[in-house]
């Protein structure tokens, strides 16, 4: 009796998706938990290791500039190895690097550490979403790869509170609240260990027995890999931007961009903006903590609506909500406590829904070839919006204001509502093939009809 085989994209979800899903999240809680708790550590490492401003300030943003090289070297390098040996080794970097942290002596150790995590961070983002995407039935895999974002806020919070609760240790508590990173890294790094290759980047590489064979193990025999391309392409880096592309990736980088420049501004920042506005220094300390929770909230409404409402009405209202929420305080940044607050949580809750496609979208709309080199791409343009909104906002709120600085703020979603209207495709339940497939002028045709429909 034969065993009907079943495309990949098209079996029921099992135990194997929830559990690459679970351990492939496990990656940007690390990320999220690794990038915010360096503030906490920041304000009582500085007097015992005699930070001077220019240094607090390079510690503060090596980070963002070891993503932007971990996401424009790794995802191409992911494309040519495999995604399997990359998806364990960036865990093992997070486990060691947050280990040394501890012993750092002067601010250059900590800033060559901090610059070695952001690149592991960088690389993370094309390798686990990738793989997660190419493993994923396409019935879920807006929920699943959605799901990766709410892994990293996750780990945000997680940070702020296990930093509040390690500030009691004495001197050297910034010590373990920056080693602490190492212990969710190393039980990431445990559950990854025997993750298998993702059979359709074995395909992309002609390595059909392979591919079967993992998905046997994986799914059992009914699982198929469906079409087998006779000639595919290449793994170029300057392959997202030929063969039609090009467009696809100015879309993905400025969306990104026009996203995390408020956000991480914002999130930064976000006891002084809000002392700005009135908000008494401890009430706005713990503001910023609860300003994160409604990103969080915003997070999780988004993965449960992604497969209901499509890809296109989570990104294009978010953008235009926020745009007026911020120019609104902008224009009263005298306005009632109650008011200040109900605004940035309202930004918040839609900024953070938003920010799920920047999983999703990356991986939809290019092919296994170069798909987490896109992914990596985006990562390190939105790490050069994220750098710049941390480098000026500051500067901003001291030349003109807390104002006109919300107002700029704004000015940035309005450009990511006009781009993401007249750009934004629609990929809700189209298989990777389809969504990613533009070669010629009449595959396009075909595919636009069904994008935007």
């Amino acid at each position: 009796m034969s065993t009907r085989k079943v495309s990949i994209e098209d079996l029921p979800l099992n135990k194997f998706h929830w559990k690459i899903t679970i351990y492939t999240a496990g990656g940007p809680f690390c990320d999220g938990y690794i990038l915010s708790v360096i503030g906490i550590a920041l304000v009582m490492m500085i007097p015992q290791l005699g930070l001077s401003s220019l240094m607090v300030g390079l510690i503060g943003t090596s980070a963002l500039v070891g993503i932007f090289f971990g996401g424009l070297v790794f995802g191409y390098i992911t494309d040519l190895i495999g995604r399997k040996t990359m998806y364990v080794i960036d865990l093992l970097v997070f486990v060691v690097a947050s280990v040394l942290q501890f012993f750092v002596g002067e601010g250059w150790q900590l800033l060559i550490l901090r610059f070695i995590l952001g690149v592991a961070v960088g690389a993370d983002y094309p390798i686990a979403t990738s793989l997660l995407a190419e493993f994923t039935p396409r019935k879920h895999r807006g929920f699943m790869l959605s799901f990766l974002v709410l892994g990293w806020w996750l780990g945000a919070v997680t940070a702020y509170i296990v930093g509040y609760l390690l500030m009691d240790l004495g001197e050297n508590s910034w010590r373990w609240i920056l080693a602490s990173s190492a212990v969710p890294s190393v039980i990431v790094l445990l559950l990854r260990a025997g993750t298998p290759e993702s059979p359709k980047w074995l395909v992309s590489k002609g390595r059909i027995e392979e591919a079967r064979e993992n998905l046997r193990k994986a799914f059992g025999e009914e699982a198929d890999i469906g079409d087998i391309p006779s000639d595919p392409p290449k793994t170029s880096f300057w392959g997202i931007f030929k063969r039609g592309y090009g467009k696809r990736t100015i879309f993905m980088s400025l969306f990104w961009m026009m996203q995390v420049i408020p956000t991480f501004a914002i999130m930064t920042f976000a006891p002084t903006v809000l002392f700005a506005f009135g908000v008494s220094e401890d009430a706005a300390t713990l503001g910023s903590v609860v300003t994160s929770i409604f990103f969080l909230i915003g997070t999780i409404i988004a993965v449960f609506m992604i497969n209901k409402i499509g890809r296109r009405h989570i990104l294009i209202w978010p953008f235009l909500i926020t745009g007026i929420v911020l120019v609104a305080l902008g224009l009263n940044p005298t306005a009632p406590l109650i008011i200040v607050v109900s605004l940035f949580a309202v930004f918040a809750i839609f900024n953070g829904g938003s920010s799920v496609l920047q999983y999703v979208y990356p991986n939809e709309l290019f092919p296994t070839e170069v798909r987490a080199t896109a992914v990596g791409f985006g990562t390190a343009m939105s790490r050069v919006g994220a750098a710049v909104g941390t480098f000026l906002l500051p500067l901003s709120m001291s030349g003109i204001g807390v104002g006109p600085t919300m107002i700029i703020a704004g000015i940035t979603c309005f450009i990511g509502f006009i781009v993401s209207l007249l750009m934004a495709p629609e990929t809700l339940h189209l298989t990777l093939e389809e969504s990613s497939r533009v070669k010629t002028e009449q595959d396009s045709e075909i595919l636009n009809k069904k994008l935007f429909k």
